[in-house]
């Protein structure tokens, strides 16, 4: 008589991927539908999951529009050795970031759901904000406030034009945007 073997992997359907495959959905679905109407039903329906496998990571479609997010960004690629080309290569960063595909959209819808939902600007804050605010004070050297300032002139700036037109910022405006940004927060020293 053989013994039967049992499966080391859990019943139902295999972990490894969902949350790739869940973000692929969110930012295709807002970019199709809008943020509003990207329910996490339809979110579900699109990544072929059922919409408890997103309840289950996320307890709202804003926690999983700032994961999906911070998938999408990833850690901000400071590259130069000035204060100038730090700043300037974070504000290109972000401006290509929030041309991608949803993402703008995504960025954007998350913010004005969060304007009356404390809850959410407290995930948005720790989650998001607070590790690029973290990563820019510590390779500029500059307070909280500073680059608090810097993120909100920077981002919002972005995410207006996205607003007013649909579209992200072409780069002729993104170089603008920095010069007019980087005498400020290098001492007048503008961009080097």
């Amino acid at each position: 008589m053989t013994q039967a073997t049992t499966s080391a992997r859990p019943p139902g359907r295999p972990r490894s991927g969902v949350n790739a495959v869940v973000f692929a959905a969110t930012l295709s679905t807002v970019k199709e539908l809008g943020y509003a109407h990207a329910t996490v039903e339809r979110i579900a329906a699109a990544a072929g999951v059922a919409k408890t496998t997103i309840y289950r990571r996320w307890p709202s479609k804003g926690a999983l529009i700032v994961d999906c997010l911070l998938d999408a960004f990833g850690p901000v690629p400071l590259e130069g050795t000035t204060r100038a080309e730090l700043m300037s290569s974070a504000i290109h960063w972000i401006a290509a970031k929030i041309g991608e595909p949803g993402v703008g959209d995504a960025f954007a819808g998350v913010f004005s759901d969060a304007v009356s939902d404390p809850a959410l600007r407290e995930v948005l804050s720790a989650r998001l904000q607070d590790p690029y605010r973290l990563a820019l004070q510590d390779a500029l050297g500059e307070p909280a406030n500073r680059i608090l300032f810097f993120i909100d002139v920077v981002v919002g700036t972005l995410l207006h034009r996205m607003g007013m037109t649909g579209e992200p910022m072409v780069d002729a405006d993104v170089a603008a945007l920095v010069e007019m940004v980087l005498p400020h927060f290098t001492g007048g020293a503008g961009p080097t």
